[in-house]
């Protein structure tokens, strides 16, 4: 069957905060300038918002400038931050708390709001389409279209019912082809689209190398006397150690609810660490252990973050089209925020767009964006961005307590111009040390109150695959799980997936299998980042297959 095609003007892959923003700016300009375009979002998961997790506090500046009445609109921005408090953990007892004096001023959120940004993203859905915005959700793109010169054409999404074995079931549905005169790709960290596009046209070649983390989330229903909405914790310090770099937020939002998670920064060096039980374990401490006591969990995700900042952004532009917002990097590792700089992102390149289709020699589209770097270069982002370049470097190169003594020094004292440039060009992939060569780390077994297991927590995020469909999670090579990275590594995947995806089983004779348990993935990305050979690319499943996050 041939796939059919539709003709837009714009269409954008992901309808998180970057693409809402593309796509709701550019309507506002073609109302305000009484021209009709079509544009067109397509979102792979269920609902707009099902796959967006985040922390999440927001800064409104973004937000003040694409909708300024947001307010009267009813934005789900309704938890005003009242409290900072900044801790450093010790040991599994002791934290104490840094004086907000001493800590950088860029991790003050005077004037942000705690948001569900999953909410954020189903409002901002809400006004695109009123202005006329077309939003296809639960379908996934899975295929960049070219034209005969190499410009990007648009996208195609994905065959619905193939099944594991490749052949076409009865409820077989080829996808469609989109095509645009410019294509966004907003798909948030590590999209399997925009890799491709890096690697297609040399994106990242003048940038350094790119680095990531793995955020973990858990959204509690806590007892009204403990509720203190506004209040705002993060931390760093012990479970990890002094090669671990990261750090826990604790949020309490409406609702006598409150969120907590831990970011571990990709470039860890122990394979026998595991993110997920570090953050388990985290939660008995003092510190969080006093916000969670008598609540219940009620809901778990975990999605991995772009947090090279400045140094590493690629080049956005290419023909045809854009990559933007976290899935070009660009979160504020310095503000731990990335909602409105993704936002910002998606406006300055709406205003290119529409400059672009208002002139009569790239009314055809196709061609080069050429006006969006220096548009960026004149917004506040690209001088936001600049000031924190060295934020996260420093945290790689010093740890916790030297590196923070120098973002104070760089965001405090030098408002982020001191005169030198900190660079971090390793792999996160390639850091790991031998499993031979570092300590073995002898988790406790969860309580089932504060800590719990991985497959209870999946169930939480209410993930949901089509059973017989082709797995989502490809090997570039099968021998090397149980070749290479069994024997160096420990097969550190059983441990770095946050969802129980990968797993070396024995049979009765005690031979082993590499096992993916394709079913439970959040669709993290933090296999297609972490694994040491490379060998895992995550690409989309079926669409409106994964997580089904509620006020996350």
């Amino acid at each position: 069957m041939e796939r059919e095609s539709m003709e837009f003007d714009v269409v954008i892959v992901g309808a998180g905060p970057a693409g809402l923003s593309t796509a709701c700016r550019l309507a506002q300009l073609a109302q305000e300038n009484d021209t009709e375009l079509m544009i067109c979002v397509v979102e792979k998961g269920s609902e707009v918002g099902a796959h967006i997790l985040s922390g999440a506090v927001m800064e409104p500046r973004a937000m003040n400038e694409l909708f300024p009445n947001w307010k009267e609109l009813g934005a789900p921005l309704n938890t005003p931050v009242t409290e900072d408090q900044i801790f450093l953990l010790k040991d599994e007892h002791k934290g104490r708390q840094i004086p907000n004096a001493l800590v950088p001023k860029t991790m003050h959120n005077e004037g942000n709001y705690i948001v569900s940004l999953g909410n954020v993203c189903r409002w901002l859905a809400e006004q695109a389409e009123q202005l006329g915005v077309e939003i296809f959700p639960g379908f996934a793109a899975s295929e960049v279209l070219y034209h005969e010169d190499g410009s990007v054409k648009g996208i195609a999404t994905g065959d619905m019912g193939i099944s594991e074995a490749g052949e076409q079931k009865d409820s077989y549905m080829p996808g469609m082809e989109l095509h645009a005169k410019y294509t966004i790709f907003s798909e948030g960290c590590r999209g399997h689209l925009g890799k491709e596009l890096m690697q297609r046209f040399d994106l990242q070649s003048d940038a350094d190398a790119q680095h990531y983390g793995i955020g973990i989330k858990e959204l509690w229903d806590i007892p009204a006397e403990k509720s203190e909405p506004g209040l705002v914790l993060h931390g760093a310090g012990w479970p990890m150690s002094n090669d671990t770099t990261g750090g826990f937020f604790l949020y309490h939002t409406e609702n006598n609810q409150a969120v907590v998670g831990l970011i571990i920064d990709l470039n860890y060096s122990n394979p026998h660490l595991s993110p997920f039980d570090e953050f388990q374990r985290l939660k008995h401490h003092p510190v969080l252990k006093q916000h969670l006591e008598g609540g219940k969990r009620v809901s778990y995700g975990a999605r991995a973050i772009t947090k090279g900042g400045f140094n590493a952004l690629p080049k956005m532009t290419f023909p045809g089209g854009l990559v933007l917002g976290c899935n070009a990097g660009t979160l504020n590792f310095a503000k731990i925020k990335g909602t409105h700089t993704a936002m910002k992102s998606g406006m300055v390149a709406a205003e290119s767009i529409f400059q672009a289709l208002s002139s009569a020699e790239q009314q055809s589209g196709n061609q080069e964006l050429t006006t969006f770097a220096d548009n960026f270069k004149n917004s506040w982002l690209y001088d936001e961005l600049y000031r924190s370049r060295n934020f996260g470097p420093a945290m790689h190169k010093f740890g916790a307590i030297m590196g923070g003594a120098f973002n104070f020094v760089d965001q405090n004292i030098f408002n982020g111009k001191l005169p030198l440039t900190l660079r971090d060009n390793s792999e996160d992939h390639a850091q790991l040390k031998l499993a031979s060569e570092a300590p073995v780390i002898d988790y406790p077994k969860p309580d089932g109150v504060l800590s719990f297991d991985k497959l209870s927590s999946v169930f939480l995020s209410n993930t949901n695959h089509e059973e017989d469909q082709l797995c989502h999670l490809k090997l570039t090579d099968a021998q090397i799980p149980l070749g290479q990275n069994l024997t160096r590594f420990a097969e550190p995947a059983q441990r770095y997936c946050p969802a129980g995806v990968y797993e070396v089983v024995e049979d009765e004779e005690g031979a082993q299998r590499f096992q993916i348990n394709s079913q439970n993935c959040l669709h993290c990305k933090t296999c297609d980042i972490k694994d040491p050979a490379q060998n895992i690319t995550w690409v989309v499943p079926e669409g409106a297959g994964g997580p089904n996050y509620p006020n996350m």
